[in-house]
C-alpha cells in the first residue's frame, strides 16, 4: 500500500511540473509582454495565481487558515512565517492575492536567473536579497523600507532557509530592520505540515493538509534599530506559541 501511495505521489507530482511548466511557457509571455507595455503588473498577480491554484490543486494540497482577520490590506505590515518546504511560498502567496492585489516578497536573488519567472519578480515588485553580499542586501533592505512606507505590504521567511526539522532556525535581521524603518507591524504566520506535503531535497509534492496561523500583529511604532533583537525574540516567541496551537 505505502509503494502504491508513494507512485501515486510521484504520478501527480510529474502531471503538476509538466501542467504548470506548460502553463507558463505559454501564459507567462503574453502576460508579461501585458505588464511591460503597461508598466502594470496586474497581469502577472493573477496569472501567477492562477499557476500556483495549479500547481497546488494537482498534487492534492489543501489549505486551512486561522486568524485571517490579521491579515489586513488597508495596512502595510510584515508578515513573517515559518520555513520548512518550498510548499510555503505558493501557499501563501494562493492565500493572500484575493486580498493584496499587490502584495511584495522578499526571495533569494538567485531565482531572478529563472526564464519568465525572474522578470515577473521584478515587474511585480518583488526585492531579491544577495546571500553573502552585505551591500547588495542593504539596497535591498532600502528598496524594501521604500515599498512598505509607500503601503505596500511584504512576505518574509526570516530563516532564509528551509528546516530540515520542526525547529526554528535563526532568524536573519533584515526584514525586521526594515519594518523599524518603515515603523510598520510584523504579523507572525506559523505554517504546519508544509514537510508532509513537500521536503527538503525531494521533488516529490505529496497529498497533505496544510495549516496556516495568522497572529496578532507586533507593533514597532516608536522603536529603533537598536531594538532589533528585542522584536526578533518577540515575533519568534508568537511563531512558536501559534506552531504549539496545532493545525487548524
Amino acid at each position: 500500500m505505502a509503494a502504491v501511495r508513494w507512485l501515486i505521489a510521484w504520478g501527480r507530482s510529474i502531471v503538476a511540473y509538466v501542467v504548470v511548466g506548460l502553463y507558463i511557457l505559454v501564459v507567462g509571455p503574453p502576460a508579461l509582454a501585458i505588464a511591460l507595455m503597461t508598466r502594470r503588473p496586474g497581469a502577472l498577480y493573477w496569472t501567477g495565481y492562477a499557476g500556483v491554484r495549479l500547481a497546488l490543486a494537482i498534487p492534492g494540497i489543501r489549505v486551512r487558515a486561522k486568524g485571517v482577520e490579521h491579515v489586513r490590506p488597508d495596512r502595510p505590515a510584515v508578515y513573517c512565517a515559518n520555513h520548512t518546504s518550498n510548499l510555503e511560498p505558493p501557499i501563501l502567496f494562493a492565500l493572500f492575492l484575493p486580498l493584496f492585489p499587490r502584495l511584495h516578497i522578499l526571495y533569494k536573488a538567485g531565482l531572478r536567473k529563472t526564464p519568465v519567472l525572474g522578470k515577473a519578480f521584478e515587474i511585480a515588485g518583488f526585492v531579491g536579497v544577495h546571500r553573502g553580499e552585505p551591500e547588495k542586501s542593504a539596497a535591498a533592505i532600502s528598496e524594501a523600507t521604500t515599498t512598505l512606507r509607500r503601503g505596500g505590504s511584504f512576505v518574509i521567511f526570516p530563516e532564509g532557509t528551509r528546516s530540515r526539522t520542526d525547529e526554528l532556525l535563526p532568524f536573519k535581521k533584515g526584514g525586521f530592520v526594515m519594518a523599524l524603518e518603515a515603523q510598520v507591524p510584523i504579523v507572525p504566520v506559523a505554517i504546519l505540515g508544509g514537510r508532509a506535503g513537500m521536503s527538503r531535497g525531494s521533488a516529490q509534492v505529496r497529498a497533505a493538509t496544510i495549516s496556516v496561523r495568522f497572529g496578532p500583529p507586533i507593533l514597532t511604532a516608536g522603536r529603533n534599530y537598536p531594538h532589533r533583537n528585542e522584536l526578533i525574540a518577540e515575533v519568534r516567541a508568537e511563531i512558536e506559541r501559534l506552531r504549539a496551537l496545532g493545525p487548524v
